[in-house]
């Protein structure tokens, strides 16, 4: 299939550029997905005028491309109500800051619409944030002004970010994932309809945040189809454990009492075989991105073992029938 397989760079910070490039060459990928926390750096693009022709040399030179850029810190920024975790995603000289880390993360957002333009990557990745996330139960209750409001505020909040991504004729791809204002299928439906389905706001498929869940991933991507702009390849294993429950039991991620946890891709509950058949049936072609998050497994042996899954499933569509052979010629 024409499909590319990429990796998401996001979980190898640690890394530089040129290591990872190596490192994705080797493992047999054909491109990254970058992150702007990461692998690629917003102000540069847009400051210096050498930094664009370097990070496109260093891909080309390990014969990789980019197809897509992911900024899902300051994405969650804009959206969020602060606690002092953001203060990991945005600069510390505004560290505990809530109002200057909105700003900031609003015009980084805009600004990262612009530095994909001069990178020829039309698809940015991202959280939008969610100022209800922590109302998801509704106790002590929660009204459903308060969720419209929520909704509301997303709307008013990320509105203008998209008019800028309209003029650089870029796509904002949203991960559905907990802690968004989009967290399942009737959260996206909800949030598609709040932006009048507008053509700039479309999905990062994702399946591992659904299947554990319960939701359908197939489902998901069968009735979403035309908003695919983007796919991340990551499994979840569902445990067979009766003392834990779906929420985590505040068991850091890689314990094996969790009653689920992200693995790499063909060692969890996904059915990728599904989702290969139904973006065949779409007609998707965009890349596969493997986002590599296994804390049971060596990084280097997860992101090769991974891609060479990916490679093998990533079969064509057929354009005959398989009994057309058996149809008798009168």
């Amino acid at each position: 299939m024409t499909r590319p397989v990429t990796l998401a760079s996001g979980q190898f910070g640690d890394l530089s550029l040129e290591k990872l490039c190596a490192l994705a060459q080797k493992s047999g990928y054909e491109g990254l997905e970058l992150a702007t926390h990461a692998h690629f750096d917003v102000n540069r693009a847009l400051n210096d005028e050498t930094y664009i022709a370097y990070v496109q040399d260093t891909l080309k030179k390990y014969n990789l491309k980019c197809w897509a850029i992911s900024a899902h810190l300051a994405g969650q920024c804009v959206g969020d109500n602060w606690d002092r975790r953001l203060d990991n995603f945005a600069p510390k000289h505004i560290s505990g800051q809530p109002e200057k880390i909105r700003i900031w993360a609003i015009e980084e957002m805009k600004r990262t619409a612009l530095a994909a333009r001069k990178m020829d990557v039309l698809v940015i990745n991202g959280f939008l944030g969610s100022p209800i996330w922590a109302w998801w139960y509704s106790y002590p209750q929660t009204t459903p002004e308060m969720v419209e409001a929520g909704f509301h505020k997303i709307y008013d909040l990320w509105t203008p970010i998209f008019d800028v991504f309209d003029e650089q004729e870029i796509r904002f791809a949203l991960e559905v994932h907990p802690t968004e204002i989009a967290f399942d299928y009737y959260s996206t439906e909800r949030l598609l309809e709040k932006f009048h389905y507008r053509p700039t706001l479309g999905l990062n498929y994702d399946p591992s945040h659904l299947v554990w869940q319960g939701v359908n991933e197939l489902t998901f991507l069968r009735d979403f189809a035309n908003r695919i702009y983007h796919v991340h390849m990551k499994d979840v294993k569902l445990q067979r454990n009766e003392k834990a429950g779906i929420l985590g039991s505040h068991l850091e991620f890689g314990d094996t009492r969790r009653a689920w946890n992200f693995v790499s891709v063909g060692h969890g509950n996904v059915d990728f075989d599904g989702i290969i058949r139904e973006l065949n049936q779409i007609g998707y072609e965009g890349p596969l991105s493997v986002e590599w998050e296994d804390s049971g497994m060596k990084r280097e042996f997860g992101a090769a073992e991974a891609c060479a899954y990916v490679r093998k499933i990533n079969f064509s569509p057929s354009h005959i029938a398989f009994d057309a052979a058996l149809k008798a010629d009168n």
